[in-house]
């Protein structure tokens, strides 16, 4: 019974959120923070006390280790928390539409079924099988450097990532960013905070934007400022898998 409750909040949270102004802002800087929280303090505490259980994830990455910045972060394996589970099913056919609407105004295939479960049948199908759901902490002096969670060929344009811990509480710092490449002009950037609870969607590789001959892709990388004092941890929902 509490499978049931828990799954009817999560799929109320989500169907609560005002999506017309989430595309709104997708369209317009390619990032959306969600009006209200997708999880509960207590639910961020729990997802964040899960980082400690190694058996949760299949490997751990170290950013310093690659240069893709300073912290640490763990893909979980496809046996993902309850949680993370239902949120990653029910965000996915709210964010479907944008993301048929940025193939058609591209003029790119929208490959993407109804249903997340046959939209990652077609991804294991192409190679790409390994879980790319993220769990990251940073600590002081940590940060990310821009970059796309792109895994192979079969791409999903948009993602999410939630924050887990309270801004100005438990760190300072570490805002989201990114840039945005314009033609013929020097890149935009942008930051976000992430609210604890509350979700930012945004484009995986790129969005569309208004030409003199229609439209164009402006390609966009995403990051993570220095953070300065605390901890910082967010779980990030990629809807396609990994090679």
């Amino acid at each position: 019974m509490r499978t049931i409750n828990r799954a009817g909040r999560t799929g109320v949270r989500v169907a609560g959120q005002d999506w017309d102004s989430v595309a709104g802002d997708l369209d317009a800087y390619g990032n959306a923070l969600t009006g209200q929280p997708l999880l509960s303090p207590t639910e961020c505490r729990a997802i964040t006390a899960l980082y400690d259980d190694g058996e949760r994830f299949r490997t751990t990455v170290d950013m310093a280790r690659h240069r893709f910045g300073s912290g640490q972060y763990r893909y979980f394996t496809h046996d993902l928390p309850e949680l993370v589970r239902e949120l990653r099913a029910a965000l996915y056919p709210r964010l479907l539409p944008v993301a048929r609407d940025w193939a058609g105004k591209l003029g790119r295939d929208a490959p993407w079924p109804d249903t997340l479960d046959e939209w990652l049948t077609m991804c294991h199908e192409a190679g790409q099988a390994k879980s790319a759901q993220i769990l990251l902490r940073y600590g002081a002096g940590d940060w990310n450097a821009l970059h796309r969670d792109v895994f192979g060929d079969m791409v999903f344009p948009l993602q999410v990532v939630i924050g887990l811990d309270v801004p100005g509480t438990d760190f300072t710092g570490g805002e989201f960013i990114m840039t945005e490449q314009r033609p013929r002009a020097q890149s935009r950037g942008s930051s976000a905070t992430l609210p604890q609870g509350h979700g930012l969607v945004f484009t995986t590789r790129d969005r569309p934007v208004r030409s003199a001959r229609g439209w164009s892709n402006a390609p966009m990388r995403h990051g993570v400022s220095t953070v300065r004092s605390g901890h910082r941890h967010t779980l990030g929902l990629v809807f396609h898998d990994a090679a």
